[in-house]
């Protein structure tokens, strides 16, 4: 009867935890550039005599790699990725991956993010622009020009998010693994006067967050029967003594 208390349990530590990513996805499900997390739940068997018994393990947390939806901007320093790739910001925690391409000039030159973090070139260091020299226009693998002329690159990155990571804002991430700049990939690149929405379905997220809560209803209600029976199984076997 303890087992199956622990096997409860268990359960519920996982659904707990698959809660509260999917109530992030659904707050964040028009956060530009947020990609969802998903958790991959494995069984995780224990000898106990004669039988073995499967207990869930607390997940493990990975994003979502599909693409969220372009929407058109016209602005000159708005950007979306197309592929698997990421931009780097410079931020407090250090430096950032984001799919977030909503930039803007400094008065002194400088792109940054609408939080006025750093955006960084392939080599990590911070881009300027000089506002002053015309339009800026953008190559698909994210070399920056004016005039015709290159006058910088914006930084595409890939990252082993398998290693871990951890949420930075709305939209950023910090993987536990160094980043890495992206080179010689023709299926990563860059659309200017865009910009990318987040991956998340709304309704299928809603429907997983009534179903998982529904289910850890159910095994809170099995948890205190099978309380109930272990209280009344301990009245019954200490008043026949």
């Amino acid at each position: 009867m303890e087992t199956g208390l622990y096997v409860s349990l268990s359960s519920q530590i996982a659904l707990d935890r698959r809660l509260t990513t999917l109530a992030d996805n659904v707050a964040n499900a028009n956060t530009v550039g947020f990609r969802a997390t998903e958790i991959k739940f494995n069984d995780v068997v224990a000898d106990n005599g004669k039988a073995k018994v499967a207990f869930v393990d607390q997940g493990e947390e990975f994003l979502s790699t599909r693409s969220g939806g372009l929407t058109e901007t016209n602005g000159m320093l708005d950007f979306a990725i197309r592929g698997d790739a990421w931009f780097a910001v410079e931020t407090p925690s250090g430096q950032t991956l984001t799919r977030d391409g909503r930039f803007t000039l400094t008065d002194n030159g400088d792109l940054v993010t609408l939080n006025g973090y750093p955006v960084l070139d392939a080599g990590g260091a911070p881009i300027q622009i000089d506002g002053n020299a015309g339009p800026v226009k953008i190559s698909a693998d994210g070399q920056l020009n004016q005039n015709g002329q290159p006058i910088a690159a914006l930084g595409l990155f890939e990252a082993d998010l398998s290693a871990g990571f951890v949420r930075a804002g709305n939209s950023g991430i910090i993987p536990n693994a160094a980043p890495e700049p992206v080179v010689d990939r023709i299926d990563a690149g860059v659309a200017q006067g865009y910009v990318e929405e987040s991956n998340v379905n709304a309704v299928a997220e809603m429907t997983q967050l009534i179903t998982v809560t529904r289910a850890f209803e159910s095994i809170n209600a099995l948890l205190q029967k099978s309380e109930s029976s272990i209280d009344n199984a301990i009245r019954t076997f200490g008043g026949s003594q």
